[in-house]
């Protein structure tokens, strides 16, 4: 195991994305314009079902609940079984299996808060979203980063899963998700997957960490965060879910109710329609394949390496030098990513392509690597 970036539990790290000024300035200058690749922050069109459904649900003059709608319960529980083979225990029932976020980048910050944890530390993997840490520095705890179950779970109060992988897009095995569940239980560790990118595997389809083949009959000690961002290109109506051990659902929820962490009313509406609805999924999944080929071959004719990806939106590519060395590169190109060393020390000769960019800036990048 490492360390994470942060010594102190109690400061949190700089927000990487300013320290990227230089490099913008400088692809800024090409005649083309830039081609911002460092942030995956989808550009299509939000589908027109979930448009109506926000609108026709526009008359929401009372506060909406934590808990969710029951149609929205209903139909997040049915979309995890049609499309990730996960039975939620009763999802209306009394303790509730699932319940909607105000996005899944919330959740991330505040879940350690909401689950109690004053002490102790947090593992996140080795390369990882900042976003885990952050929330345990917000929390007061410490941070070590490990992708592998530790054989001293030492103070560890939870852990924190990401597959497929922000920003590698690196897949677990189920293999690998087992002992992370058969570790947790063992040590009353609660372990929590993101899972946001899920609906996008390429060359491996991605398991939940919920799946009866790696959960078992129960989700005791286990938790998994979806998000409608990226699938249903929705990332502006904030829209997310947390499901999975009843008892942990339950406290989190009731935490978020104090707090006034509501999922708006026509949110909720959109949530409905987007979950039950496959096509426009399948439909957006086609056009980031379709930027996914187109760039990932100009990357490798320009003499970059891919490594992982084989998921999510995002190619992870080195030269086999540091990142900053990389960075520049691209950005005389016009050019930026995102420098590997956002996601921790392991990331510093890697940099991260986000497929967010629409098809014309994808191939105005795939002109510029070839020149």
């Amino acid at each position: 195991m490492t360390t994470g970036g942060s010594a102190s539990p109690r400061r949190l790290p700089d927000f990487p994305w300013d320290s990227l000024g230089a490099a913008r300035a400088r692809a800024a200058q090409h005649p083309g314009g830039v081609v911002d690749l460092s942030i995956g922050t989808p550009v299509d069109s939000t589908p027109e079902l979930l448009a109506a459904a926000l609108a026709g649900a526009g008359d929401a003059p009372g506060y909406p609940t934590a808990l969710g709608t029951a149609e929205l319960r209903r139909t997040a529980a049915a979309w995890l079984s049609r499309r990730l083979g996960v039975e939620l225990a009763d999802p209306l029932g009394a303790d509730p299996s699932v319940v909607p976020t105000v996005g899944s980048k919330e959740l991330v910050a505040l879940l350690p808060t909401l689950l109690g944890l004053h002490r102790g530390t947090v593992l996140i993997p080795e390369v990882a979203y900042p976003t885990y840490e952050v929330g345990a520095v917000v929390a007061g705890l410490a941070v070590v980063r490990t992708d592998t179950p530790p054989t001293d779970p030492g103070d560890a109060v939870l852990v924190w899963l990401n597959s497929p992988g922000n920003p590698h897009g690196r897949v677990l095995t189920d293999e690998q998700l087992g002992a992370w569940v058969t570790w947790g239980r063992a040590h009353g560790v609660p372990v929590v997957a993101d899972e946001c990118y899920i609906e996008l595997g390429w060359d491996v389809a991605p398991r939940s960490l919920l799946h009866p083949d790696i959960a078992g009959p129960d989700h005791r000690g286990l938790l998994a965060v979806h998000s409608l961002s990226k699938q249903s290109t929705a990332a502006g109506y904030r829209a997310g879910l947390l499901s999975g051990d009843p008892a942990l659902v339950r406290r989190v929820w009731e935490v978020r109710r104090h707090l006034g962490l509501l999922v708006p009313t026509p949110v909720q509406a959109a949530m409905v329609a987007a979950l039950g609805d496959d096509e426009h999924v399948e439909r957006q999944r086609e056009r980031y394949g379709r930027r996914r080929d187109r760039l990932a071959a100009a990357v490798r004719a320009a003499g970059a390496r891919i490594d992982h990806s084989e998921a999510g939106l995002y190619l992870w590519v080195t030269r086999d030098e540091d990142c900053w060395t990389t960075i520049d590169w691209l950005a005389e190109r016009g050019v930026v990513a995102a420098p590997g060393t956002f996601y921790g020390p392991a990331g510093a000769r890697h940099v991260r392509m986000a497929l967010t960019a629409t098809d014309e800036r994808v191939d105005a990048a795939v002109q510029r690597l070839a020149g």
